[in-house]
């Protein structure tokens, strides 16, 4: 009798693996919302200070509309491939989530590759981070945006490796939910710098 009442207590293992992914979900819900807290307050800097160029170039002057939507394009395509991945994983289609793993892996490297190109172009003509409270404010949001992106490519990349050893598993399904969760919210927030920052500021 007491035997019956035990396993009448105890979830099933589908139950308990259902309960794991709801509280992985919620608990990074929450990192993701103070990365929002964070954003916010660079946005709102770059804002105020946006003006304050100290008699150096504004971005009229220095942004690039074709770089700009470049990468732009470069890190929408790659939230698509990732939605793709992840569909692939619902289906336990390997091929296809691998696949779309690897595109935005690699959209992810053109991004910041050009990024780093436009940060060591402004260095190099003498528009560093120390030229200006603006400049301070720009390489400050954009570059966080940016450390963000590597961090999630960093990231892809082990559990590529772990994917490829343990397959399908529950605790896989979970950490690619979490990146996934990760690289659509930087799109978000490319978004508003792309709008904010470039399109605005810069008068693109």
């Amino acid at each position: 009798m007491s035997s019956t009442v035990a396993s009448l207590d105890m979830p099933s293992e589908g139950e308990y693996q259902r309960s794991r992914q709801h509280i992985t979900g919620w608990g990074f819900y929450v990192y993701l919302l103070s990365d929002g807290i964070l954003f916010s307050a660079l946005f709102a800097a770059f804002a105020v200070l946006r003006t304050a160029t100290d008699g150096g170039p504004d971005g009229h002057m220095l942004f690039s509309a074709h770089n700009a939507f470049i990468e732009t394009a470069c890190l929408l395509t790659s939230s698509f491939t990732c939605g793709i991945a992840m569909l692939a994983c619902d289906r336990r289609n390997k091929f296809v989530a691998l696949a779309g793993f690897l595109a935005t892996a690699v959209l992810g490297i053109v991004f910041l590759t050009l990024e780093v190109h436009e940060f060591a172009d402004f260095i190099a003509r003498g528009h560093g981070p120390d030229r200006s409270a603006f400049l301070s404010s720009f390489f400050t949001l954009v570059g966080t945006h940016g450390l963000h992106v590597t961090c999630g490519l960093l990231w892809l990349g082990i559990l590529l490796v772990q994917f490829l050893g343990r397959g399908f598993t529950p605790a896989m399904l979970r950490r690619f939910l979490c990146f996934s969760l990760f690289w659509h919210v930087l799109d978000v927030v490319w978004i508003g710098v792309f709008t904010f920052v470039y399109l605005v500021g810069g008068n693109l």
